[in-house]
């Protein structure tokens, strides 16, 4: 049982920016150099992608909404 409902932006959100931390990360420990202006691209392509998946993610769920409150009405109409 799902205790709240699943938001893939925000996953998607966090898988970004915890790549970016890594990329962070890697360079303060000297495993490689990363330019301090790699970040921006790759956080704003995750924040776009974020907010892609949040669109889709709310339009199916009103969908599946409106679906299962279109079948409750017809099943309520059809017993009485």
């Amino acid at each position: 049982m799902l205790r709240h409902e699943f938001q893939p932006g925000r996953l998607v959100a966090g898988l970004f920016f915890t790549g970016a931390g890594v990329l962070y990360a890697g360079d303060a420990y000297g495993a490689w150099r990363t330019p301090w202006f790699v970040v921006f691209p790759l956080v704003l392509a995750g924040l776009c992608l974020a907010g892609a998946s949040g669109v889709m993610a709310r339009a199916l769920r009103r969908r599946r909404d409106r679906r299962t409150a279109a079948e409750g009405t017809r099943t309520a109409e059809g017993t009485g």
